[in-house]
Order: structure tokens, then C-alpha cells, then sequence
């Protein structure tokens, strides 16, 4: 019998992670597979799952621990988890790792983030693609060859308490001031993780969303766009707390509002955490991708640090971490790396460094922060533009001697002058170019945006 045609995954297997629509795109068949695929790719032993709140999240974690045993690898299911708690556990355990989760994607969505022991990342050319080739190959023909090995087995260990006191050994939180804290889980891994981390600090938690369900009935677990937050802002003057946070879906990531409602950028909390952090680790390198705000390098260098600039995106940073063996790494999509956690990124232990440097001084938030706030912003927005190519270069060409500006290629493109900067970007997996602008003033942002605009849309 002749093999059936080779099965096409280029849909759900994107750059960093696998996701799709559940069951469309991918179901329990195809994560057996991916198991399988796994452990082939990894050569691993033993191995380590967890799973967000999805309806569909624990068969299918499920289905893949069945595929990864069938290779010969144990497996240890932590169960419901944040995605920096299957980091925890790929570190603790030193075993490589997949978490079910598709973040903030709506509810029919699913996906697996995977990492080799030690919480280092499975992207396209450090595994990911030859996981895809493997699935794709035995997706159409008549089963997996054959192992010499045993099976392995399937274990159930619960490691949250294990997760929640290492993060409460990296930042002393015993000796701040009484803090009140509003925390919009999203009904996402948040939900579950701040119990845990909070449980003894000297704070008073108000709860907003905690209850786990992968049908978000309340909000998208996305707090980077603005209407996500917004009952977490109302919530955070309503009851004079001293700061709000919102987790994704998966808990990985943290984004903070101050009291008086208002949000606090990624940029800002990035500088705010590395010269915290500076203080106690005197030149040491501290990452940040190339559209995080100009404060973040400023603050570093005054603070003594040696500020790197990576391309965007979390195995760039990561691997930019362990190559200059960086303190700490922030990006502006509020991902926030540390090296003492595997230099893997987690929303929760940068909220208990934003508490720690809140709680052990009087000034509100606003204050805090407000050194680290120096320039204006566009934000990212999006054009699509088939040819991106050809409109990078011509944007590139019109501001050619602008200003002095120097232009590189890093990442898409970037120009950057004295007092402003922008970056224009392809999306790795949409017909879309990506604009960002900071300046001095805001006028020089607006004229700056309008005019690439211009070009981007003509």
C-alpha cells in the first residue's frame, strides 16, 4: 500500500510555537504525534507538561504525554499551570518541556509552547521544524516506526507551591509598606498563580476574574490592547489601590496600572526593574528589543549597566541572554526575562519586583515610574502591504540623511536620529508592516507617523 500524500502543518506550526483552531487544525491525534516528534527531536528521556484552562487543554496535553511515553520518555504532568510555571518546572526538573496554551487567542484556539531542559526555547531552527517534518511524516503513512526502548511512564506531580516559592526568594517583599493590589486575571492561569505567590505577602489582593475558564466570559485575556483593561482601571480608582495588574491567558505575561488608573508602559517597567535590579549587579548587561522606549538604554547606562539591543521576539531575547549572560531583558509586549529564572520570561516574578520597588518607599506609582517616561510614542500600527520588501526600501530612501539619521536593518528597518527613532517591521506571519515612533515631543511622533504612513498606504 502506497503512502497517502504528505500532510501540510505550516498552518499551525508557526515560528516559536504550534497553534490552530481545536479540532480543525489540530486535535489529540496530531499532539500524540507532536509527543512522539518531541522526544525523537530532543533525544529526551524524560520530559515535563502542563496546561492552561482551554476546554480542550487536558486532552490534549494528555494525548501528547501518551505519544511522548510511546518514545520511551517519562513524563511528568504538572497539570494546570502557568507558562512560566512549565518553565519552572523545564528548569527545576532540568527536562525539556511543553505547555498547552494559545495565550490570549480566543477560546477555540490551542497550541504548545515547547522548550529543551532548562527552559531554553524550541523555535523554528532549534527544533521546531524538524518536529513539523517528523509529525507531517508520520501524519500520512501507517504509523511511527518502531523503538527499541520500553515505553515510558506518565507521573502526576503538582509544583505551583514548588513555582511560588522560588519566585518569593528572588525579591524580598518582608518589609515593604501595606499595599492594596487590584489583579484582573482574565479568568486565565492568573487566576490560579496569584493565590499562590500572594498568599503571605503583607498586601490586600482585589480579585477580579480569578475563576479558570478558557471561554474568557469577561474580557480577551489580552491586556495589550487597551479595552482589556479598562475594568481593571475603573476597579484600581474605585477602590484607591495603589496599583493594578492584568495577566494574558497564560500568565506569562504582566501588564501594570498605576493608581490613578493609568497604564503604565512595558518600557517604563523594564527601566524601573533594571535599575532595581543594577543596584545590587553593578555592570551588568541588561537586554531590551529595538522598539522598547530610548528610557530603557538611558536608564541602564546611568545605572551603570551595558544595555543590548536584540530583534523582537522571546527566543532572540533568550538567546541573547545566555550569549551575554544579561541580568535581565524587558521587551515592549511586557515580556520580562530574568537570569535567575533559566533568563525565561514571567509576568509574575516582574510583578513582585514592581511591588518590592512600590512598597519600599511612600511615593505612589505615578511618581515612581514617572522618571522612566521621557519621550512620546506612536505604538505599533499595522498597515497591510504585500510588497514589503519595496516599500521598506523606499521609506528608507526618503528619510536617507534626514536629520543625521543612521539606518539599519536589525529588524525590518530602523532610522534613528538625536531625538526620534521609528522602526518599520515585517510580520513573520501576516501580509502586515509594523510601525513605531518615539521622539522628543509628540508632534514630532505625529509628523514622523503620518509621513511614513504616507508611503506604507500609498
Amino acid at each position: 500500500m502506497s503512502e497517502r500524500p504528505s500532510v501540510d502543518l505550516s498552518g499551525l506550526v508557526k515560528a516559536y510555537d504550534i497553534r490552530g483552531i481545536v479540532p480543525d487544525q489540530l486535535d489529540e491525534g496530531l499532539a500524540r504525534l507532536f509527543g512522539a516528534a518531541f522526544v525523537e527531536t530532543t533525544g529526551a528521556d524524560a520530559i515535563v507538561t502542563g496546561h492552561d484552562m482551554r476546554p480542550s487543554s487536558p486532552g490534549l496535553a494528555r494525548a501528547f504525554a501518551e505519544g511522548a511515553a510511546g518514545r520511551g520518555a517519562d513524563v511528568t504532568e504538572i497539570g494546570l499551570c502557568s507558562t512560566d510555571g512549565l518553565y519552572f518546572a523545564s528548569g527545576k526538573l532540568r527536562r525539556p518541556g511543553a505547555m498547552f496554551t494559545a495565550s490570549h487567542n480566543p477560546a477555540r484556539y490551542n497550541g504548545i509552547k515547547m522548550c529543551r531542559a532548562g527552559a531554553t526555547p524550541v523555535g523554528q531552527d532549534t527544533g521546531l521544524r524538524e518536529i513539523r517534518a517528523l509529525a507531517e511524516r508520520w501524519s500520512a503513512g501507517r504509523g511511527l516506526p518502531a523503538i527499541k526502548r520500553a515505553p515510558g511512564s506518565l507521573t502526576q506531580r503538582d509544583m505551583l507551591g514548588d513555582y511560588a516559592a522560588h519566585l518569593l526568594g528572588l525579591v524580598d517583599i518582608s518589609v515593604i509598606r501595606p499595599l492594596k493590589i487590584v489583579v484582573d486575571a482574565g479568568n486565565g492561569m492568573g487566576g490560579l498563580t496569584t493565590p499562590a505567590v500572594f498568599r503571605d505577602l503583607p498586601v490586600e489582593v482585589v480579585p477580579m476574574y480569578f475563576e479558570l475558564d478558557g471561554t474568557f466570559p469577561n474580557h480577551e485575556a489580552n491586556p495589550l490592547d487597551p479595552k482589556n483593561i479598562v475594568d481593571l482601571q475603573h476597579k484600581v480608582r474605585e477602590t484607591g489601590a495603589d496599583l493594578g495588574l492584568a495577566f494574558d491567558g497564560d500568565a506569562d505575561r504582566c501588564f501594570v496600572v498605576d493608581e490613578r488608573g493609568e497604564a503604565v508602559s512595558p518600557s517604563a517597567v523594564t527601566a524601573l526593574i533594571a535599575a532595581r535590579l543594577l543596584t545590587g549587579h553593578p555592570g551588568s548587561t541588561i537586554i531590551h528589543n529595538l522598539i522598547t522606549s530610548r528610557a530603557v538604554p538611558d536608564v541602564v547606562r546611568e545605572h551603570g549597566g551595558t544595555p543590548v539591543r536584540t530583534r523582537v521576539g522571546h527566543s532572540f531575547i533568550k538567546a541573547e541572554m545566555a550569549r551575554t549572560g544579561a541580568l535581565f531583558g524587558g521587551e515592549h509586549s511586557a515580556h520580562y526575562y530574568f537570569r535567575d529564572f533559566w533568563n525565561a520570561d514571567t509576568g509574575m516574578l516582574a510583578a513582585l519586583h514592581v511591588i518590592a520597588a512600590l512598597g519600599g518607599q511612600q511615593r505612589p506609582l505615578s511618581s515612581l515610574v514617572g522618571p522612566y517616561k521621557r519621550y512620546a510614542a506612536s505604538g505599533e500600527i499595522n498597515s497591510v502591504v504585500h510588497d514589503q520588501q519595496r516599500t521598506l526600501a523606499v521609506v528608507r530612501e526618503a528619510f536617507a540623511g534626514r536629520d543625521e539619521a543612521v539606518a539599519d536593518e536589525l529588524d525590518g528597518l530602523t532610522i534613528s536620529a538625536a531625538d526620534w527613532w521609528l522602526n518599520l517591521r515585517p510580520s513573520n506571519t501576516e501580509p502586515l508592516l509594523r510601525l513605531n515612533v518615539e521622539a522628543r515631543d509628540a508632534d514630532t511622533v505625529a509628523r514622523l507617523r503620518d509621513e511614513v504612513l504616507a508611503i506604507v498606504r500609498a
